[in-house]
């Protein structure tokens, strides 16, 4: 099953009557050297790139309008027979119709790599990572102005994940039975156990059977391996914290590796004097092979700062980083998932290079094409503006897959109908971003070539596994303020009863 048909059938037992237009982008494999910096034997690995965009039409003669999107990332580590599920950012314009479907497509695409029947990857164990960040808007720009979104907060964010995974876990039970050992983890910074399940749990009570979830890391249970291998039983920090772009654990560890005393300040080194240059010179290094060792020792160093600091430390320390401590509460949520007999599909692929690239997959160029129109070249605050942006980026994907070398809507040359420009807007603070790593010369460059080429997406691609839709007839939901409309900042705030005191008659 392809991952767009997995998703198409997530959709059908929605409430309500409505047609969705699915679009689904996924990168072929190329070779990523940099999810473990700081590991030892640094293990290889392979990216793929995930874009998910969800559109809906209510009537057949109402336009489509974007509703939903999800970026994620599926990294493969061969070495260990792992694979790590990274969703970095799930989005919704708050233009849906009630209920909102961005639960269901998150669980399908979350069960999709969750079932080893499904899996498509050659791999025996699955984590899946999650950072939990209140926003106003992640993949729509300026979809908050709009009225009828109502962003999650803080804590129904976090709660709001917690039970999606839940969810998920109870179906890949129902579906896979005993086949299949998870391990569910979640680290709310800054609050304690009992603090963090009470919170959560006023959000959204657990119902029926709750899964069995740990209050902590996975870092030191050893059911299900991880993905970087370590010498022996030790394990220290860089072979368990895996590096993601935009996400707060990856900078935390990254200014650890680079702190070489006790206050974090290093003075400057003092440059060469440039007097005597004949004997400068001799001072210098000749050949290559010193400068390779200065560069060897600065990476040994590196690696003995991030082995002084454990893994319960980091989590401790972590709570006091300003992206967990900036006003609002973040979760981390990890997810563990082993199968314990291979199933005939992970059997066949394996023997299938990692780098080979799979039907319906299109270039890593094209999904960062289509991404980066999304978030620069096209805003969503209100239904006119949002109509018109889904019209060009549907039509942009599929005019890239028509052979369409160079999109003029894609690069800003926009013909016809324009966008009107968006009106002047009160200066807000930026949402808070990791930086990327200091890698410097420990960024593995793979001067291997790929022997694989680049896949060149075609209309047969494009209408079989990039764009899909269906038609949905159920009946409508009941009249009650649901959970699972709040969505992933999307749908309706709760229905608030205000009570008035009545006034104690006096005997005149």
């Amino acid at each position: 099953m392809a991952l767009r048909d997995a998703l198409l059938a997530g959709l059908s037992s929605l409430p309500g009557t409505r047609e969705f237009h699915l679009h689904v982008l996924v990168s072929s494999p190329r070779k990523h050297g940099n999810l473990f910096p700081f590991g030892n034997p640094r293990p290889r690995s392979y990216l793929q790139d995930i874009l998910i965009l969800l559109s809906e039409q209510t009537t057949p003669d109402s336009p489509c309008v974007f509703v939903s999107a999800i970026e994620a990332c599926v990294y493969n580590i061969p070495t260990t027979s792992c694979a790590i599920l990274y969703v970095s950012k799930v989005d919704s314009t708050g233009q849906a119709t009630a209920p909102s479907p961005t639960p269901a497509l998150v669980r399908a695409l979350l069960l999709f790599y969750a079932d080893p029947a499904t899996r498509p990857i050659s791999a025996d164990h699955l984590w899946i990572h999650v950072f939990a960040r209140a926003q106003n808007q992640y993949l729509f720009p300026n979809s908050s102005e709009y009225p009828r979104k109502h962003p999650l907060s803080d804590i129904k964010l976090c709660a709001w994940w917690k039970r999606q995974f839940s969810t998920v876990i109870s179906l890949l039970a129902s579906r896979a039975g005993d086949t299949c050992r998870t391990k569910l983890y979640y680290t709310l910074p800054g609050l304690s156990e009992f603090e963090a399940s009470h919170s959560l749990e006023r959000v959204y009570p657990s119902t029926g059977s709750p899964c069995n979830w740990t209050y902590g890391h996975p870092y030191s249970q050893n059911e299900i391996p991880l993905p970087c291998p370590s010498v022996g039983d030790s394990r220290h920090l860089g072979q368990c914290i895996p590096s993601f772009d935009d996400d707060p654990k990856s900078r935390f560890i990254d200014e650890i590796a680079y702190t070489t005393d006790a206050d974090g300040i290093k003075s400057p080194e003092r440059k060469r004097a440039r007097a005597d240059t004949l004997n400068t010179r001799e001072e210098e290094p000749a050949d290559a092979s010193e400068k390779k060792e200065g560069r060897s020792k600065k990476e040994d160093q590196t690696h003995k700062e991030v082995k002084k600091v454990s893994v319960e430390e980091f989590w401790e320390r972590m709570s006091f980083r300003q992206e967990c401590i900036a006003g609002a509460v973040t979760g981390f949520f990890v997810i563990g998932v082993s199968a314990t007999a291979p199933s005939s599909t992970s059997l066949a692929m394996s023997e299938v290079s990692p780098l080979a690239p799979q039907a319906g997959q299109v270039s890593a160029q094209m999904n960062k094409r289509v991404l980066t129109s999304l978030l620069t070249a096209h805003e969503f605050p209100s239904v006119e503006k949002a109509v018109w942006s889904t019209k060009v980026i549907e039509d942009s994907i599929r005019g890239l897959c028509d052979g369409l070398k160079s999109s003029p809507i894609l690069v800003g040359e926009r013909s016809g109908r324009q966008t009107p420009e968006p009106e002047p807007r009160r200066s807000t603070l930026a949402p808070p971003q990791t930086p990327p790593p200091r890698l410097g010369k420990r960024a593995m460059v793979d001067i291997s070539p790929n022997p694989f080429p680049e896949p060149v997406a075609s209309l047969e691609t494009y209408n079989s596994y990039i764009f899909g839709s269906i038609m949905v007839k159920n009946p409508p939901p009941p009249e009650k303020d649901g959970g699972e409309v709040g969505g992933a900042g999307d749908g309706r705030g709760p229905i608030i009863t205000v009570l008035t005191a009545r006034k104690k008659r006096t005997k005149g």
